[in-house]
Parts: C-alpha cells; sequence; structure tokens
C-alpha cells in the first residue's frame, strides 16, 4: 500500500494523483464542487506509512504504511502478536467495532476477501493493540488511515514517526477480488508483502490497483469515518491529522 512512507511512500503517490484528477474535475465543473485531495502521495496506491492519494482514483497508488513490517516497537498491549497470526478460514467472519470520540465504527471482517489481513486484524483487535491508537492520515475524498501501534499510540504520539511503524512483523499480501469502493478496509504497506498494523477506510469509490489487501468494510459509521475525515491536517505527503482522533477501544463479535 505505499500508503504513507512506509509512511507516506506509495499512498504519497496516490494522494498526488488524486489531488491532480480532483483539480482537472473542479476545473471542469467550473464551480468549487470538485473533490478534494489534499495529501502527500505518489501515484495513489496505500503504503504502510499510510494512505497516499495518488493522484486520481485510476490509477492511484494509495495508502503507504513504512511501520506496517518494522520492528523495534512495543506491541502495545500484553499478548499480542509478535508474528503473523493464522489466517482467517475461508467463510468466517467476524465483527470489529471501533470506539472512537466522534462514535463507533463497526467493520465485518471476512475471511473470503483476504485470509492473512483478517486474522492479522481481528488478533490485533482482540489484543487491545489498536486501543488508544489513532487515525494519524487523513485524506479527504480519499482514505483515512490509521494502526501505528508503535509511534501513533495516546498519550505518546511521535509526531515526526507516526506513519511508520508496525507491530514488529510483516506478511504477504492478499490477492484482492474486490473493488477500493466507499467503506472498503483495506492493509497499508510500504511495498509488496509488507503487511502489519496499518490499515485505511475509503471515503469514496477509487480505482486503487489491487495492492492493498482488502479485509472487510464498514456496516455502520460511515459518518464517524466522514467526521475524522473533516478533522483539520496538515497536508503535503502525509496529510498528518493535526487533532488526531483515537480508537479508544476495539472489540470483536463473531
Amino acid at each position: 500500500m505505499t500508503l504513507p512512507r512506509r509512511r507516506p511512500m506509495r499512498l504519497a503517490l496516490a494522494v498526488v494523483a488524486f489531488a491532480a484528477l480532483a483539480a482537472v474535475a473542479a476545473a471542469c465543473t467550473a464551480s468549487g464542487g470538485g473533490a478534494t485531495a489534499t495529501a502527500g502521495g505518489t501515484t495513489a496506491s496505500p503504503t504502510t506509512a499510510s494512505p497516499s492519494v495518488a493522484a486520481s482514483p485510476s490509477g492511484a497508488t494509495g495508502p503507504s504504511a513504512a511501520a506496517s513490517g518494522s520492528a523495534g516497537g512495543s506491541p502495545g498491549a500484553t499478548g499480542c502478536p509478535t508474528s503473523q497470526p493464522p489466517p482467517m478460514a475461508a467463510g468466517e467472519t467476524a465483527t470489529v467495532t471501533l470506539q472512537t470520540d466522534k462514535g463507533p465504527i463497526a467493520i465485518k471482517v471476512e475471511g473470503n476477501l483476504g485470509p492473512n489481513a483478517a486474522g492479522n486484524f481481528v488478533a490485533l483487535a482482540k489484543c487491545g493493540y489498536y486501543d488508544g491508537v489513532v487515525f494519524h492520515r487523513l485524506v479527504p475524498g480519499f482514505v483515512i488511515q490509521g494502526g501505528d501501534g508503535q509511534y501513533g499510540r495516546e498519550p505518546g504520539i511521535d509526531t515526526g514517526k507516526v506513519g511508520s511503524g508496525g507491530p514488529g512483523y510483516s506478511f504477504a499480501d492478499d490477492p484482492v477480488t474486490v473493488p477500493y469502493n466507499r467503506g472498503t478496509v483495506a492493509m497499508a504497506n510500504s511495498g509488496p508483502n509488507t503487511n502489519g498494523s496499518q490499515f485505511f477506510i475509503v471515503l469514496q469509490g477509487t480505482q486503487l490497483p489491487p495492492d492493498y489487501s482488502v479485509f472487510g468494510h464498514v456496516t455502520s459509521g460511515m459518518d464517524v469515518v466522514d467526521a475524522i475525515a473533516a478533522m483539520p491536517n496538515g497536508g503535503g505527503d502525509a496529510n498528518q491529522a493535526l487533532q488526531p482522533v483515537a480508537i479508544t477501544k476495539a472489540t470483536v463479535t463473531k
């Protein structure tokens, strides 16, 4: 996912591409109704660092996440995985609810979509890894990105490194068989097979390349996602949240 470097890496390209598209659309519309995509990206593909919007939904690269496979961070909760958790079985599902100060976001996680990513996300949610972790990257009209438990956990957020951290291990990509529609939840990465803990939620349908493992969809709480996306960000390649919203608690139900 090239979403931010592991952090703004690939997603950065995507943000640039998306921003370019938005500018063209706005010009054609001749009214300020163009999509908004100010963010650091390169070609529009999510990377481990945080989702970047590569210039336009088509050909966009996406979120990048440098942090996903980087070691050296504390898991954030006792008993969290130190290596890749087992994949989620085909046909198995779970609901992960992310509580935030803006409200809850419910995500249906499906083994059929991406077994490696699904099993990893559920395992990290169960052990408390995501508790206190912020959505560090906000790209209006494209994605919000979070999950850096190494550098993006309250109250000790490292603003210089957030978006480049992960759980201390990485795992292989899953084949992507569905489009990146509004509400899609997928892994950010810093290149092939560098998935870790960072993920992004798509704000509106985009034609990202199938480089970011999809593992679920938001079933309720997209209004919360939109509210988080509307919070101020620093623009540039990172689109770093200036008043980051944290996941106060992640819970898993079957």
